[in-house]
C-alpha cells in the first residue's frame, strides 16, 4: 500500500511539473502589422487616418487591441522633429482604428502606434506612412 501511494504521488508530481513548465505558444510582436486603410483631410492641418492591425500568419484583422501610445511626425520627409498631436477616434468592430492627426503641412507623415493584443505577452509596435494633403 505504501509503495502504491509513493508511485501515485510521484506520477502526480511529474504531471504537475510538466504542466507548470509547459507554457502556451504565443505569437511574437513581429507577427502583427499595421496597415493604412484610408486617409482624408479633416480640416485645416488635420488628417483622419484609418488603420488596421493584421495578424500576419493568418491574415486576419485584430479586433479589440488597446492602442496606448501614438506619435505622428514627418520623418519620411526627413523632418522627424516636426510632430503633431494624435487624437484617437472610435474604432469599429471590423478592427479599423481611426485617428485624427495634426499635420501642419502637406507631405508624407509617419504614424507610430504601440498596442497590446489580448492573449499576447509582447507589445505590438508599428509605423505606417501616409500622405497629408
Amino acid at each position: 500500500m505504501t509503495l502504491f501511494r509513493f508511485s501515485a504521488g510521484a506520477a502526480m508530481a511529474s504531471v504537475l511539473t510538466m504542466l507548470l513548465l509547459t507554457s502556451p505558444a504565443h505569437a511574437a510582436g513581429k507577427d502583427y502589422r499595421f496597415e493604412v486603410l484610408q486617409t482624408q483631410p479633416a480640416g485645416k492641418d488635420l488628417t483622419d487616418v484609418t488603420v488596421r492591425l493584421t495578424h500576419i500568419p493568418d491574415g486576419k484583422p485584430v479586433t479589440g487591441a488597446v492602442i496606448f501610445q501614438t506619435r505622428v511626425d514627418m520623418g519620411p520627409e526627413g523632418m522627424g522633429d516636426m510632430t503633431g498631436k494624435v487624437t484617437p477616434q472610435t474604432a469599429d468592430p471590423a478592427g479599423h482604428y481611426r485617428f485624427r492627426a495634426q499635420t501642419g503641412m502637406a507631405g508624407k507623415w509617419a504614424l507610430t502606434l504601440t498596442a497590446k493584443v489580448q492573449g499576447e505577452t509582447d507589445t505590438i509596435r508599428g509605423s505606417v506612412t501616409f500622405d497629408a494633403k
